[in-house]
């Protein structure tokens, strides 16, 4: 059976997971030589960790690792409220500090809420593909994203809330959801916008839109970093400036370096080249996700696909749109590069689970 899995597992998504994790660890070898590499072996440390899990992850049944996830969904709900009363950081009680290291659950969640709201959907779906386009129904399902969704914007993390969202998103589209829905939800957002902007969101939030739009607003205040950002990947023009040689990387003035702007320190480093290369291998990635959940054996394993998609799409969309400047900045880390052990440690679970979903597509191999 393990024979039949491998040979049926979409291999591209292997490669490209380890190519960007490589030029990742690359990007904060350079970033990190300020502080004696400090975050970079913590990095390390978490992939060391991730390997053992991502395998076992992929030798699972994602059926049964899905009937599982209620238990772990209900956990890290308990979690969410309780970082909620931990000490800010940077704005935001999204952490539990534990010695050295940082532990984030809005970014363990994530596979959760993905296989719970796939449960629930596939299971609505056993009465009538139609069934999830019945208001009580629906209201149900999406009762699974909304409750960890508030706790997460009430920290607040907008970027990891909007993540959800869109893997949400995705996974109603592939379940073949009304398109009335669809509509109506863009018509809602549409009017939301700007009653959040002007009535809900805090300060700081509105400040970021603002910079976005002009950063020249307050160039060494909330504008500064962006343009920092922006001159560091216009700096490193085709081949880049080369490791260790980043004027603005090496100098101090492109922060935080090692998660948000990671992209910038490769932009400026490796040059276009090397920056275009993580775009492509991230189209691939998210292309060929999308074709598992195509190609998946039953609902719940095309569901639980789509989902991972559509985190992937969001946050390479959203990080290295910040960079460059087209979207507000928001904290969200780029997939595998930026630093982070539980962002890393989260998306490796993900692949461990495309990669299971992938190996398990001919129904042959299952013993009825």
């Amino acid at each position: 059976m393990r024979k039949k899995i491998f040979k049926n597992i979409e291999w591209g998504i292997l490669i490209c997971t380890i190519l960007l994790i490589l030029i990742g660890l690359v990007a904060l070898f350079s970033a990190t030589q300020a502080t004696q590499y400090d975050e970079l072996k913590k990095q390390i440390m978490w992939l060391c960790i991730s390997i053992p899990i991502f395998i076992v992850i992929i030798y699972i049944d994602y059926e049964i690792v899905a009937k599982a996830s209620p238990i772990f969904y209900g956990i890290f709900l308990i979690l969410l409220i309780a970082v909620l009363f931990t000490k800010s950081i940077n704005g935001a009680t999204s952490w539990f500090n534990i010695g050295s290291f940082s532990i984030q659950p809005s970014e363990f969640a994530k596979i959760f809420v993905i296989l719970l709201f796939s449960l629930v959907v596939s299971k609505i779906q056993e009465r009538g593909k139609e069934q999830i386009s019945r208001p009580t129904r629906l209201a149900l399902a999406l009762l699974t994203v909304a409750v960890p969704v508030i706790l997460i914007v009430i920290q607040p993390d907008y970027g990891t809330a909007i993540a959800y969202l869109v893997a949400t998103v995705m996974m109603l589209f592939a379940a073949g959801i009304d398109k009335k829905y669809i509509i109506t939800a863009i018509i809602l957002v549409a009017v939301m916008l700007p009653i959040l902007y002007f009535f809900v969101l805090p300060d700081h939030a509105k400040t970021r839109i603002d910079v976005f739009l002009n950063p020249n607003l307050d160039p060494r205040g909330s504008g500064y970093n962006i343009i920092q950002s922006k001159l560091a990947i216009g700096s490193g023009e085709l081949f880049g400036m080369g490791i260790l040689k980043g004027n603005q990387t090496q100098l101090g003035f492109l922060h935080p370096k090692t998660t948000d702007f990671i992209f910038a320190v490769i932009g400026e480093e490796m040059g276009f080249v090397v920056a275009a290369g993580i775009v492509i291998l991230y189209v691939i990635l998210i292309t060929k996700s999308i074709y598992v959940a195509k190609t998946a054996k039953d609902n719940l394993g095309s569901y639980i696909a789509m989902g991972i998609a559509g985190i992937f799409m969001f946050h390479m969309v959203e990080n290295i749109g910040m960079t460059i400047g087209l979207l507000p900045i928001t904290g969200v880390p780029l997939p595998f590069v930026s630093y982070g052990g539980s962002s890393l440690l989260t998306n490796l679970i993900l692949i461990a689970l495309l990669l299971n979903i992938s190996g398990r597509r001919q129904k042959a191999i299952f013993v009825e």
